[in-house]
């Protein structure tokens, strides 16, 4: 369950599992949303709107397991639609994810521009300058990144980029699929040859 705190003006949202959740927010009437995800939070306004729509702001959700935090998200804002059968929330603003092991230090991070989160499918869909990195300084790079909250993984279909800082290495690819501590990876396809990285950057972004 969650339990909802506030202090200092801040919201905090607390779970845990199973994911149920309630929780306080401001009733919203509109909103302007940003980055290269506008449309898709547009559409998600027009097919909800007959839904009931709440708004927070500086949000902290906090995910536990047996009564132990094993992830934080911090938003600057986020929005919730709740309609029949299905709660969709969007972080238009930007998502910072924060992985913690048992000793509740943390072990990697996921950040972007913007991220919706369905509850009917339990996962979180990253978009924009997504990046992925673990305290090993490996870093993942793509626009789009997957978040699979119940097999615990992160995964894309998109452009890659992976720089392993320790090995002095930079690997381009298509697809990509991790554990959420980045500890094993995969990339599908591999871009062997000469990388253009101007072009690659521009795509990344």
């Amino acid at each position: 369950m969650y339990q909802f705190k506030q202090a200092s003006g801040q919201s905090s949202l607390y779970q845990t599992t199973p994911i149920k959740a309630w929780f306080l927010l401001i009733p919203m009437f509109f909103f302007a949303s940003c980055s290269n995800q506008e449309s898709e939070v547009d559409a998600l306004v027009a097919e909800n709107i007959q839904s009931n729509t709440e708004k927070g702001k500086n949000i902290d959700i906090y995910y536990s397991d047996s009564a132990q935090v094993k992830l934080v998200i911090h938003a600057p804002e986020m929005i919730r639609y709740t309609e029949y059968g299905n709660t969709k929330d969007a972080f238009p603003k930007g998502i910072l994810l924060e992985f913690l092991n048992e000793n509740k230090e943390v072990y990697s991070w996921l950040k972007a521009e913007s991220a919706i989160r369905e509850e009917r499918e339990q996962k979180i869909t990253a978009r924009g300058n997504v990046i992925f990195y673990n305290d090993k300084g490996e870093k993942l790079e793509t626009p789009e990144l997957i978040w699979d909250e119940k097999d615990r993984i992160v995964y894309t279909d998109k452009l890659v980029r992976i720089t392993q800082a320790e090995k002095g290495d930079t690997t381009y690819g298509f697809g990509f699929r991790a554990n959420q501590e980045f500890t094993r990876f995969e990339i599908k396809k591999k871009v062997q040859g000469k990388v253009n990285v101007q072009s690659i950057t521009k795509v990344l972004e």
